[in-house]
C-alpha cells in the first residue's frame, strides 16, 4: 500500500514566538490527516526558490525532536542531511536520540550537500562532488554501525572511529531506517542498491521510472533483492483553489523555472490531487512525499481526505 508523507520547508511569515506552535501545528494535522511520515529540510539557510538566505530556517534535528514530543504515530526525518554538515558518528547519536524520542520514528535521510552558499557563509568546507559522495558512502556505514552496534571501530579515508559507543541503543529494531537522497544514475543509486533502506527521488513519470530501472540494476550487480529498497518521491506541492487558479499557477512556474525544473511539480485542488499522483505510484512510488510550504492544516487536512487516508485518534 502506498504510504503519504509531509515535508514542511518554510518558516516564513511567523513571528519567532510563535514560530513553532504553527509548525508543530502542521505536524499534527499531518498525522491525524492519516500520512504517514513528517520531514523538514537540512538546512540551515533558506533555499533560493523559496526566499534565499533572507528567509528564517530553523535547525532540522531540534525541530524534530520537538515534534517528536507532539506527534505519536508519523514518522520523522531529514530530506534530507548533507554529509558534509555533521560528523557521521555524531549524527548517529543525533538520530538515535530522535528515535528515542519518538519512541522508534526516526529515519536517517542523507545526501552528498550541494547547497554551496549555505556552506560559504557558516564556514563549512564544501570538497568536490566526487569527494561528497566518497565522504557519503563512508557516512552512511559508519551510521549503520553506530545504528547496530555499540562498541564500532571505523577506519576511512575521511573518518575514524576508535571504540564509539552509541547508548542508550535506538528503540527501532536494526536502528533507524537510513534513506539516501539524490538520483545520480552512476554513484548515488549505487550507494543505495549497496547500504539503504530507502532512496529519494524527484522528477516527472517517465524520470522515476527510470530511475527505479536504473537501481534495480545496481541491485543485480551488488546481490540485492531490491524489494528491500522502498522508493520515495518527494514533489512540490502547490494547492490551488479552481482551474483558473490552477492554470495561472502553472503560467507563473513556466515563466519563471525551465520546464524540468517543474515537471515534477503536484499543482491542482486538493481532490485533484490523487489522479496527479497516480502515475508516479503506478510507476513504482512506495511512498509519496508533498513538500508543501504554503500549507496550512485545512490544506493538509483536504489532501488526506481526497486520498481517503485513515484518521487517527
Amino acid at each position: 500500500m502506498t504510504r503519504f508523507g509531509i515535508q514542511l520547508p518554510s518558516f516564513s511569515g511567523f513571528d519567532a514566538a510563535t514560530l513553532f506552535e504553527h509548525i508543530a501545528g502542521l505536524a499534527t494535522a499531518a498525522e491525524e490527516s492519516g500520512f504517514d511520515s513528517v520531514w523538514v529540510m537540512d538546512h540551515y539557510f533558506q533555499l533560493p526558490a523559496l526566499g534565499g538566505p533572507d528567509q528564517p530556517m530553523l535547525e532540522a534535528y531540534t525541530l524534530l525532536g520537538a515534534l517528536a514530543a507532539r506527534t505519536q504515530r508519523v514518522q520523522l526525518g531529514t530530506l534530507v542531511t548533507g554529509v558534509t554538515y555533521r560528523n557521521p558518528a555524531i549524527l548517529a547519536k543525533i538520530v538515535t536520540t530522535l528515535d528515542i524520542v519518538s519512541r522508534g520514528r526516526a529515519i536517517l535521510g542523507i545526501g552528498a550537500a550541494w547547497y554551496d552558499v549555505e556552506h560559504r557563509g557558516l564556514g563549512v568546507d564544501y570538497p568536490s562532488d566526487g569527494v561528497r559522495l566518497d565522504m557519503l558512502e563512508e557516512a552512511v556505514q559508519v551510521c549503520r554501525a553506530m545504528f547496530t552496534g555499540d562498541d564500532v571501530s571505523f577506519t576511512g579515508k575521511h573518518y575514524r572511529l576508535d571504540h564509539a559507543r552509541n547508548l542508550p541503543r535506538p528503540v527501532r529494531p536494526g536502528g533507524p531506517k537510513i534513506m539516501i537522497g539524490g538520483g545520480g544514475e552512476k554513484r548515488t543509486l549505487r550507494l543505495v542498491a549497496t547500504y539503504a533502506d530507502q532512496c529519494n527521488v524527484t522528477g516527472d513519470v517517465s524520470t522515476l521510472a527510470r530511475k527505479i530501472e536504473v537501481l534495480h540494476r545496481h541491485c543485480a550487480d551488488v546481490g540485492r533483492d531490491p524489494a528491500e529498497v522502498d522508493i520515495t518521491w518527494m514533489t512540490p506541492l502547490i494547492l490551488t483553489t479552481s482551474g483558473e487558479n490552477t492554470t495561472e499557477m502553472r503560467g507563473i512556474l513556466a515563466a519563471s523555472a525551465s520546464a524540468d525544473e517543474v515537471a515534477g511539480f503536484t499543482i491542482g485542488q486538493p481532490h485533484e490531487i490523487p489522479d496527479l499522483v497516480a502515475g508516479h505510484i503506478e510507476a513504482g512510488a512506495d511512498e509519496v512525499i508533498f513538500s508543501a510550504p504554503f500549507a496550512d492544516p485545512a490544506a493538509i487536512a483536504a489532501v488526506g481526505r481526497a486520498f481517503a487516508l485513515e484518521k487517527v485518534g
